[in-house]
């Protein structure tokens, strides 16, 4: 069954109870005045290995601050992105619906490689539409990578404000690589880019602290190419091999860069109206040739690319200081679709929607402050191509490809795994237990048969479906 497709609105009694779509600065909250809108902050990492923060477990690389962000809310110990790769993963957060839906199922390529006609489509109402119609600023930071075509840049995407790249990956030391934008415009830029997009964020916080505001701060880090500053490459000399060294000096400048974003709210005496998300757009490549960054996925297997553990189960916060719990542990399965839901809820917004753009995602807030115990999603699904996964509680019936276990090109057939006894999905259940293996797989049928056909990459989705075919 596919997550409800509805947006439960939280009965908080501060929030203001109906949405205004006038642009003009508003007042901080008074005695008589209704208490503003909260802000929402939403900070993506790119190719972030599972295992590489502090609060999950990592010892040879400080990352205070996001600890620090995860101990003043909830951490989500089965958070998930709706896909194993960069694009597809920011068209789901945000648009709140499985991107496979409206055919993002691949990534569009990188600027110069890209089809002119690649890009999020224009159907899709993104979370930037939908707050600035309620009366919020909007920005992001930080990479894009959902079409390069000037009908799927920011601007047009409801991004007041724009600072950042429009393709996959890009040099951390502009001018190299492909021009940085603010708005359409490029701009002469010098500063290592993590540095950079924590500047433009600070900024844009400290220019609408009297307006409600919705900031995307999309990092490139720590997707490759590996380029660090000296100074912080001298910080990990005592690790000796080079790729994890330079990858632990690009995430001290990723966490350094979300403790100066954050710190800007705290300046602003915003802590507390402002709700938090954080997440990976993957998991790390740890497999995958060149594009392999020095990242750690364990104690998951496979990698950025599979629709394993390694690539689909990420970090995953959530804060919002005084309104959730701090220092929570929250171990019920989330998606990063849900970040939209949660934050129109938060505003205290429905989505309005035509039935065939329903949300997949759901308001968790009910769920990370105890008031609704139940399980946010009875089912979540993946589909790469040939590749698949479905999970209903513990149990994952997932194909992926072999290069997770040192093979060549294909996937393997559907495996069986319980994920409560076995997170590093080693033992195949599917011979002991081949009633639950169909269900599920008649299950995942029945979603994969609503999706749309890819709107790029189709032909690789046809071999795949018909590669099935003649297996089954």
């Amino acid at each position: 069954m596919i997550a409800r497709a509805f947006i439960s609105a939280v009965a908080l009694g501060w929030m203001v109870a109906a949405a205004t779509a006038s642009r003009g600065a508003e007042p901080a909250a008074t005695a008589s005045s209704p208490a503003r809108k909260p802000n929402v902050v939403v900070i993506l990492a790119d190719d972030l290995g599972y295992a590489d923060l502090g609060i999950q477990g990592c010892r040879d690389i400080p990352t205070p601050n996001l600890d620090k962000l995860a101990a003043s809310g909830v951490r989500c110990t089965n958070g998930y992105v709706s896909g194993p790769y960069c694009s597809p993963t920011r068209a789901g957060l945000l648009t709140g619906r499985y991107q496979q839906r409206f055919g993002h199922e691949f990534n569009p390529g990188g600027e110069g490689r890209a089809d002119a006609k690649a890009g999020l489509p224009l159907s899709q109402v993104t979370i930037a539409d939908r707050l600035r119609a309620a009366g919020y600023r909007t920005g992001l930071v930080g990479k894009w990578h959902l079409g390069a075509a000037p009908e799927f840049q920011p601007p047009r995407r409801g991004f007041d404000e724009f600072f950042g790249f429009l393709g996959g990956a890009h040099s951390y030391f502009p001018p190299q690589g492909a021009p940085i934008l603010r708005g359409t415009e490029a701009v002469d830029e010098h500063e290592y880019l993590t540095d950079a997009i924590a500047r433009e964020a600070v900024a844009f916080v400290e220019r609408h602290k009297t307006d409600p505001f919705f900031l995307y701060v999309a990092f490139n880090a720590v997707h490759t190419p590996m380029h660090a500053t000296d100074e912080r490459l001298q910080r990990f000399a005592a690790i000796e091999d080079s790729q994890r060294r330079t990858y632990a000096a690009m995430l001290v400048a990723m966490d350094e860069a979300v403790g100066r974003v954050l710190d800007s709210v705290h300046a602003a005496k915003l802590t507390e109206q402002t709700l938090v998300f954080f997440c990976s757009d993957n998991g790390g490549p740890t497999m995958i040739g060149t594009t392999r960054n020095g990242s750690s996925n364990a104690p998951l297997r496979g990698s950025k690319r599979t629709t394993l553990e390694g690539g689909v189960r990420v970090p995953f916060v959530v804060s919002w200081p005084g309104r959730l719990p701090a220092g929570k542990v929250y171990d019920k399965s989330v998606i990063q679709l849900d970040f939209l839901p949660t934050a129109l809820a938060a505003a205290g917004l429905t989505a309005s929607v035509p039935q065939e753009q329903a949300l997949d995602g759901v308001d968790l807030l009910p769920f990370l402050t105890g008031k609704n115990d139940s399980a946010p999603h009875a089912v979540l699904y993946w589909r790469l191509g040939d590749q698949m996964a479905i999970r209903r509680g513990d149990w994952k019936l997932v194909r992926y490809d072999r290069v997770a276990d040192g093979g060549t090109a294909g996937v393997t057939t559907a495996r069986l795994y319980n994920l409560a006894e076995d997170i590093g999905e080693s033992r195949d259940l599917s011979a002991d237990k081949p009633e639950l293996a169909s269900e599920l797989q008649t299950a995942w049928e029945s979603w994969s048969a609503q999706l749309a056909e890819p709107l790029w990459g189709a032909g690789r989705a046809r071999q795949g479906a018909r590669e099935r075919a003649r297996r089954d």
